[in-house]
């Protein structure tokens, strides 16, 4: 059995996270992956010993790329397309009828909401990716939540498999056990509008604390209107913009936080959320997606209704008195117990090697 996996290479987030960890787990000569443009991706991958190959495509427009395309899959004989992303997806759907393999999609989030506020552009490439959708063999969505809106399109749920993120967990992660002088907390999302970073400033604003430091991990189109409200609320001095980070400074910008926060309207199953576990930090999540398994009750964290910002502002509260009383770190101990023995990269990379094993003999 032959996969090829399939990125514009440019992700940089919780879906590079998603494709590399799945690689990492597979024998080089089964799994490959193919970016359409150099990057990040390509980078990282080639440091933990995965085969990629760079198509190098000048634009998202540039479509003379399919020919190669087409001769790659086909010279290579792959039993397995497996593409992740809108450009992806439709850079294949392109090809599709000229190669043998079959056509494996993973879904990581709500496809009608991927581009919203992106205008007309943003309108099209919706639609060309809703379109990919239906013509894929197969799909992995990473939570239950996002099969209603796949069945709204007219997808059949027999087209569906859900297989959840996954995560090497480290067995001995150390936690500072210095206290931060300041309540310290992170939100790693890009600066976009389905990830609430508006609602989580009014509602660090509307909260009963002053003294915390705000890290926001994180590039996007938002950025500009994010620093003007910031300096509206004048909370300049308490919120760092701390742009893109490779891993290994994620990891260490989550162990050194009190707690991490995700305010978004709509969400798979976040990968930031395990690592966070993975770091024995507790965190607050808006409950989207199936987020709420990893936040049975209070004694893990807390998971507050989206869009709240008196929800919001009350977890945060408490989460204040927790760390004013030091008992976040038992909270974050019970994570990462909860996260470790559900979300293991094992079982994420042994339910996906099952999938390919059922396409390729189905």
């Amino acid at each position: 059995m032959k996969v090829l996996h399939i990125n514009a290479g440019l992700e940089d987030g919780g879906g590079k996270n998603h494709i590399l960890s799945l690689l990492s787990q597979f024998d080089p000569t089964i799994a490959e992956l193919l970016v359409l443009e150099d990057g990040i991706i390509a980078d990282e991958a080639q440091k933990l010993g995965i085969t990629v190959h760079v198509l190098k495509q000048r634009s998202r427009y540039d479509l003379s790329i399919l020919k190669r395309l087409t001769q790659f899959i086909n010279n290579h004989s792959f039993d397995i397309v497996h593409t992740h992303g809108a450009r992806a997806n439709f850079i294949f759907s392109t090809i599709r009828k000229k190669v043998a393999a079959r056509w494996l999609i993973t879904v990581h989030s709500d496809p009608t909401l991927d581009f919203m506020n992106r205008g007309i552009k943003g309108t099209l490439f919706t639609k060309f990716n809703l379109a990919s959708l239906k013509k894929a063999d197969h799909l992995i969505v990473v939570t239950d939540s996002l099969i209603q809106p796949l069945l709204k399109l007219g997808i059949s749920q027999k087209k569906m498999t859900i297989i959840y993120n996954g995560l090497q967990f480290e067995p001995h992660t150390p936690k500072p056990s210095i206290k931060n002088t300041v309540f310290t907390l992170t939100c790693i999302a890009r600066l976009h509008p389905i990830k609430g970073h508006a609602l989580l400033l009014d509602s660090l604003h509307a909260a009963r604390f002053t003294k915390f430091t705000l890290n926001l991990v994180g590039d996007g189109e938002l950025k500009a209107s994010l620093e003007k409200k910031i300096q509206q609320l004048t909370m300049q001095e308490q919120v760092n913009f701390l742009g893109f980070l490779n891993k290994p400074q994620v990891d260490e910008t989550i162990a050194n936080s009190d707690i991490t926060v995700l305010a978004s309207y709509n969400e798979g199953f976040p990968m930031v959320l395990l690592e966070s576990a993975n770091q024995k930090t507790p965190f607050i999540a808006t409950d989207v997606g199936d987020i709420a398994l990893l936040v049975p009750d209070k004694s893990y964290g807390w998971c507050v209704p989206a869009g709240s910002t008196e929800s919001l502002t009350d977890a945060l509260n408490e989460a204040y008195a927790a760390w004013e009383n030091q008992t976040l770190a038992s909270k974050g101990e019970r994570l990462y117990q909860l996260a470790s023995n559900e979300f293991s990269l094992e079982r994420f990379y042994r339910h996906t090697f099952a999938l390919y094993e059922e396409l390729v003999h189905s």
